[in-house]
């Protein structure tokens, strides 16, 4: 009684798809259930998913690899192989210089070239003095080659191929589009002594008045009184449902962008390509300091006009001789500095230069002041676990008379407390246009390592002289954006974050507060 109640309530529980395959299941071919069943391919093998939930069926799965022709491959078919029109051009010449073998043939360049090849390969020509000479004799010309009676039978599955067939292969493979080879998926299914007892039961009776879905107008002529519902099973598997959203890089640069607002920063704005000027003079980078070397630079091949004259040759003075205002007790480089160098364009190294640029238009009046960036930079480096040529930096400014460098320390504690690190860590640094200077490090428990993040400090006078007219404490920081994503999304190597695996992107989490 037990069993006749289980299949019953299964039975109920039939969606209208199931019931329609049911009947057509003895065929065990799941192209002959869709024509049968009148449903496509997908809606079929969702309704198999659900018969093996409820135990009907078991479902398994296998993998074969089809090969097809190709793009030229079709083509050659029709045509014949490369090598098969030089050897019927040469059964007629004998002997032909390599220039008009070509020009007769009408073959391209790679067509030609592995045409010979083949033919060497098969001891069917000869290269003497740069001319082609036929070895072989009217039999062997009109011989079918393994490649071309395979190309002839094509598709095949790779496990159904014999000894010479699999040689073809190889030697097709080789070329350019001759054949491709895609991987598909072959659904099996059983059935069960359960599923014998439901197919042979009298279903389309049972369930032939249930209700399906309760519509209103269902409900406005009580049409479903005294009928059955289908029953639904609430633990069937369903398919996951991705909905859209944004990259995870994206959502981590909205959720740092709403930080640094919340802090009361305005955003800083700007192009990837930068004049050497903003992206090294104005941040007293000497012109022979190694940073601005190709080693670690992308530089292009084109020139650019400098800003204001008067900015110019404030800065021109302070990497020469210093700026010999206020406090300032610097001598500069003590080289000739050169216009021509500065005039170089780069993809941007840093976004730093963003803030010298925001510095010297900024007015007297609107001082203090906070600023923020996060964008992409590029270097010229060695990519590794936690390296890339291309990366994202969060910069940020502070301009007021009465900062100091604990002002900035706080900074850096409170943003990185909010974005998720516990352990934060700064040790002194150098870096050309602060003065002190910190270096950023965090600790990644995975790799047991402090991750240098960046660099920070307080502008010096060389700086922010020739860029606002006279010394204020300009509080600055550039860390490394993309490192900071690595700890939260749980990420090893750097270079995960752009390899933009969907299957990966769907399963990660959203940045959230």
């Amino acid at each position: 009684m037990d069993d006749i109640n289980k299949i019953n309530r299964i039975i109920e529980s039939l969606s209208p798809n199931e019931r329609k395959i049911l009947p057509c299941l003895k065929d065990k071919d799941i192209n002959e259930v869709c024509k049968k069943s009148s449903l496509d391919k997908v809606s079929v093998t969702r309704a198999l998913e659900y018969l093996q939930n409820k135990s009907i069926i078991l479902i398994s799965s296998e993998k074969r690899k089809i090969i097809e022709l190709g793009v030229n491959g079709a083509r050659y078919k029709k045509t014949g192989l490369p090598e098969r029109k030089l050897l019927h051009l040469l059964g007629e010449k004998r002997i032909l210089s390599l220039e008009e073998a070509q020009k007769l043939s009408q073959l391209s360049d790679d067509e030609f070239k592995a045409a010979i090849g083949v033919l060497r390969k098969k001891s069917l020509i000869d290269i003497k003095n740069q001319k082609l000479i036929l070895n072989a004799n009217k039999e062997e010309i009109s011989k079918k080659s393994l490649e071309e009676a395979f190309i002839e039978i094509l598709p095949l599955t790779n496990d159904s191929l014999k000894p010479e067939q699999l040689y073809a292969l190889k030697s097709l493979e080789k070329r350019r589009d001759i054949i491709q080879i895609r991987e598909e998926k072959t659904i099996k299914y059983k059935i069960t002594d359960l599923g014998k007892q439901i197919i042979s039961s009298s279903v389309s009776s049972q369930v032939k008045d249930a209700i399906e879905q309760l519509t209103p107008e269902i409900i406005k002529k009580e049409s479903w009184k005294g009928k059955k519902f289908r029953r639904y099973d609430i633990l069937s598997n369903v398919p996951a449902v991705y909905g859209g959203k944004k990259h995870i890089v994206n959502q981590a640069i909205d959720y740092g962008r709403s930080i640094w607002t919340e802090m009361g920063f305005k955003e800083m704005t700007g192009n990837f390509i930068q004049s050497s000027f903003w992206n090294f003079d104005a941040l007293f980078t000497a012109q022979d300091h190694p940073v601005r070397e190709m080693q670690d630079t992308f530089f292009l091949d084109k020139k650019t006009e400098l800003p204001d004259k008067k900015l110019v040759k404030e800065v021109k003075q302070a990497h020469e001789t210093g700026t010999g205002k206020g406090t300032d007790k610097s001598k500069g480089w003590q080289y000739s500095w050169n216009e021509e160098e500065a005039k170089k364009l780069v993809l941007r190294t840093h976004t730093t230069c963003l803030s010298a640029q925001t510095l010297a238009k900024l007015k007297q009046e609107d001082i203090p002041a906070k600023f923020f960036a996060i964008g992409k930079c590029f270097r010229n480096e060695t990519v590794d676990w936690s390296h890339g040529f291309e990366f994202n930096q969060t910069e940020g400014i502070v301009v007021d008379e009465n900062a100091n460098f604990r002002h900035l320390l706080g900074y850096l504690k409170q943003f990185f407390k909010k974005m998720g690190f516990e352990k934060v860590r700064f040790s002194p640094g150098y870096f050309p246009y602060t003065e002190p200077s910190v270096e950023i490090n965090v600790w990644n428990p995975e790799k047991k390592v402090w991750l240098e993040l960046g660099g920070a400090g307080i502008f010096r006078p060389e700086v922010t002289i020739p860029l606002l007219g006279k010394q204020i404490p300009v509080l600055a920081w550039g860390p490394g954006f993309d490192r900071i994503l690595m700890d939260y999304y749980k990420i090893q190597d750097l270079r995960e974050l752009y390899k933009n695996d969907i299957t990966k992107l769907r399963k990660m989490r959203f940045w959230v507060k």
